[in-house]
């Protein structure tokens, strides 16, 4: 008998779990699902079959061979103390509402997060400032010193830009927060009902589709361009498109890239928009149990070469630890691979001003966390 109301409470707590888990995944964060004419536009996409959003090449999130209980084994499992900078970051803070409107600008906030100024005009890429990349706030904290910007640093911005979903690219707090400041959304077909929860108007969204372009303003354009990763915020995945972003300006065209991981598809952007200016890259939360979704350092280099790009800077790293490799071993490879095969590459620290017509000489600052704490 004993045995059986033992086997009854453990049947319960697991029901209690799984009711409590249910709940929480419908809390506002987790965002929605689209409905009405987002969804029929999302299943009339040649990318979406059976029920989700497809890669254009064969991508398993895992590679061969490799469980998801090995994976989570060695993801939680393995010990490297240099994870995550043994110093706070060496950020610096600039006051954005003061920038020249004649320069063109960027500010790096850190992973994959940046603001742009460009011919007058303002934009922001996947900004996490909340201090988490996680559906829990105590999970995936930035790095110290990382956090140098909050949204009450930001001017207004005319064009908010997203690339997919994930928590470290898609921050509920942020995104909400920005609400009143922010003109215009662009991102992926079905993102757009994540937005519409966390209220934003509906025609202040632009949803596009891989190849699709449409035009911001007289001189601006944007495309949305093919990814090899995936996405979801939930148990579901691949319910909203991945994509990079083609930002062509007055002035100059700019590669957004999101994650993704190597491929064939960096080639066929060129052929469909030519050179680019600037190719802004992932180069860090690699491994070897996930190599196809992204892409390692020396591939995000050789992604910039296949792109036409004239310089590029590496990003996905520098704020959260996604990975079991050193924190600045991505930049590191990064910039000794550009430089071995004649890339000029950016690597601004957090929050510094960078003017896209003068970068001026490119400090190696991550190695003054390491002077800092040897001292």
């Amino acid at each position: 008998m004993l045995f059986v109301y033992l086997l009854l409470g453990l049947l319960g707590l697991a029901l209690l779990f799984v009711v409590a888990g249910f709940f929480f995944m419908r809390r506002a964060p987790f965002g929605a699902t689209a409905r009405g004419a987002r969804a029929a536009r999302r299943a009339a996409s040649p990318h979406f079959r059976n029920g989700q959003f497809q890669n254009l090449a064969h991508t398993p999130q895992l590679t061969e061979g490799v469980s998801m209980g090995r994976m989570l084994i060695e993801f939680f499992f393995t010990r490297n103390p240099r994870k995550e900078p043994p110093a706070p970051l060496p950020a610096v803070r600039a006051e954005l509402r003061a920038l020249d409107p004649a320069q063109d600008a960027l500010v790096w906030f850190g992973h994959s997060s940046y603001f742009l100024q460009l011919s007058g005009k303002t934009f922001l890429v996947d900004p996490v400032l909340s201090g988490s990349a996680s559906p829990v706030s105590f999970t995936t904290r930035a790095f110290k010193g990382a956090d140098a910007y909050g949204v009450d640093d930001l001017p207004a911005i005319d064009y908010l830009i997203l690339t997919h979903d994930h928590w470290d690219h898609l921050d509920y707090e942020t995104v909400k927060a920005l609400r009143s400041r922010v003109k215009y959304v662009i991102t992926g077909l079905g993102t757009g009902a994540h937005l519409e929860r966390w209220g934003y108007a509906a025609e202040a969204i632009t949803e596009l589709d891989w190849w699709e372009e449409t035009d911001l303003e007289p001189g601006f354009r944007i495309g949305a361009a093919p990814a090899r990763h995936f996405s979801g915020r939930g148990l579901r995945r691949n319910g909203v498109l991945w994509s990079a972003f083609v930002l062509r300006t007055p002035a100059r065209q700019l590669f957004l890239g999101g994650d993704s991981g190597p491929g064939d598809h960096f080639k066929s952007i060129r052929e469909r928009w030519g050179r680019f200016d600037l190719a802004l890259l992932e180069c860090g939360q690699y491994n070897q149990n996930w190599k196809y979704i992204h892409m390692t350092p020396e591939e995000g280099v050789a992604a910039a070469i296949d792109l036409g790009a004239a310089a590029l800077m590496p990003v996905h790293w520098g704020k959260f630890s996604l990975a079991m490799h050193d924190w600045d071993e991505p930049i590191t490879r990064s910039v000794a691979e550009a430089r071995r095969l004649g890339l000029p590459v950016l690597h601004p620290r957090i929050g510094e001003v960078l003017l896209l017509d003068a970068p001026g000489r490119q400090v190696e600052w991550w190695k003054e966390v390491k002077t800092k704490i040897q001292k």
